[in-house]
């Protein structure tokens, strides 16, 4: 109760730090990350393609896949032309740990750019009044970077497959479809595209972002600065 009273007592609303690149990039990290994991969970999308019957109307199949991407998840049923009883059939691969761990990454920076967003803004002098500060943002930062590069790869790989297992011409070609079935329409998929340039993009701004954060570790400042002119003392005769 103490440590938040302090905390409290202690906050004073700075919005200087916004006008550097420190606060600036920090602000555009939270915003691109929310569009990361934005764009991947919550997202459902759907193949299509007809099945055929001589005699009879074309009808539909609208295989539905949703976030995060277990595809035998969801079954679907391919009418046929003999009156018999439909069968299920499924999509097939499970891409579900390439896309939540890229979420989770995700997740995990916006609650960080959140809390140090409020550091920045309201706790200026405690983060600048140790080393300790600038030191655990830039070792943070660094590994957010790392993960942003290996979620985004992975991600980007995991939707490549999910493309292809749901491609309705690769849908058409397996059993009992190949002679009945015509492929239809793809998925639309611009949301999850724009969600794995969004990873790369984080990855560049978490990656650029370390170079101010270090600039604020005695890493960086010179731990001598030359003296000055009345410090050196006027020149011998």
């Amino acid at each position: 109760m103490d440590t938040v009273q302090k905390l409290t007592s202690g906050f004073t609303l700075d919005l200087g730090p916004l006008k550097e690149p420190l606060g600036f990039i920090r602000v555009l990290e939270w915003v691109f990350t929310i569009f990361a994991f934005a764009t991947t969970g919550g997202y459902s999308g759907s193949s299509h393609f007809t099945v055929n019957c001589a005699g009879a109307e074309p009808k539909d199949v609208n295989p539905v896949f949703t976030y995060p991407f277990r595809l035998p998840k969801s079954p679907y049923q391919i009418p046929t032309c003999n009156a018999s009883k439909s069968e299920d059939a499924f999509l097939q691969g499970d891409f579900s740990s390439s896309a939540e761990f890229f979420v989770c990454v995700g997740v995990f920076g916006f609650l960080y750019c959140t809390a140090t967003l409020i550091l920045y803004l309201g706790f200026q002098h405690v983060y600048r009044q140790t080393s300790r500060g600038p030191i655990v943002d830039l070792v943070v930062t660094a590994a957010f970077a790392f993960l942003w590069l290996v979620s985004s790869s992975a991600w980007g790989k995991g939707l490549t497959d999910v493309k292809w297992a749901t491609n309705p011409n690769h849908l058409v070609q397996s059993d009992p479809c190949h002679e009945i079935c015509k492929a239809g329409d793809f998925p639309s998929m611009g949301r999850l595209n724009a969600s794995v340039i969004f990873g790369f993009l984080n990855l560049i701004l978490w990656a650029g972002n370390c170079w101010f954060i270090y600039k604020e570790t005695p890493f960086h400042k010179d731990p001598n600065p030359p003296a000055t002119m009345e410090e050196e003392g006027a020149p011998g005769p």
